[in-house]
This record gives C-alpha cells, sequence and structure tokens, in this order.
C-alpha cells in the first residue's frame, strides 16, 4: 500500500535566472518529476541539512577527549555549589 501524497495548501513563488531554470528543468526531466515537485524535494532536502546541522555539536579530537574525562573524572564542586545543593536538599526533599 503505498502512502498518499501530503495536500499541498501552500504557494510559493520565486524569480529564477532563465539559464538556471534550464538546468533545474533538465534536473527534474532527468528525475521523471515536475519543475515543481523537483524543487520542493531540493528545498526540503536543504532544509533538512541544514536544521541537522544546526543540532549538531561538533568537537574537535582534543575536545573531545576533554569532555570525556570530565564525565569520566568531574572536578569537586565548588564551595557556591556545596551550598546551593544542601540549600536544595532543605527546601525541595525537606532532608537536613
Amino acid at each position: 500500500m503505498t502512502t498518499p501524497a501530503p495536500t499541498r495548501t501552500a504557494r510559493v513563488e520565486a524569480r529564477i535566472a532563465p539559464d538556471a531554470l534550464v538546468v533545474v528543468r533538465r534536473a527534474a526531466e532527468l528525475q521523471g518529476r515536475s519543475v515543481s515537485d523537483f524543487l520542493v524535494a531540493a528545498a526540503m532536502k536543504d532544509a533538512q541539512r541544514t536544521i541537522e546541522e544546526a543540532q549538531i555539536i561538533r568537537l574537535s579530537v582534543d575536545d573531545q577527549k576533554r569532555f570525556t574525562e570530565l564525565l569520566l573524572y568531574p572536578p569537586s564542586l565548588a564551595p557556591a555549589m556545596k551550598r546551593a545543593l544542601k540549600a536544595h536538599k532543605r527546601l525541595i526533599t525537606g532532608a537536613t
């Protein structure tokens, strides 16, 4: 069973140089798609890649090692953090 195509309810207009349109038409033709379908698919692919790249944190090898070391061997808590932890326990959990 095939999935029905999503209903298209929004319209987007764009200006394109004639030589660029020739390339887009040729690419759409090669994929057996309409120009509109080709442009929507290309825009979605690029949009998803852009969002993915914005959500992924990339670290250098040195930063990866430092991050791992801090996870495995965290530094001791600063005095202010120790006081905050005690206050949290006292206020939230009722522990003394």
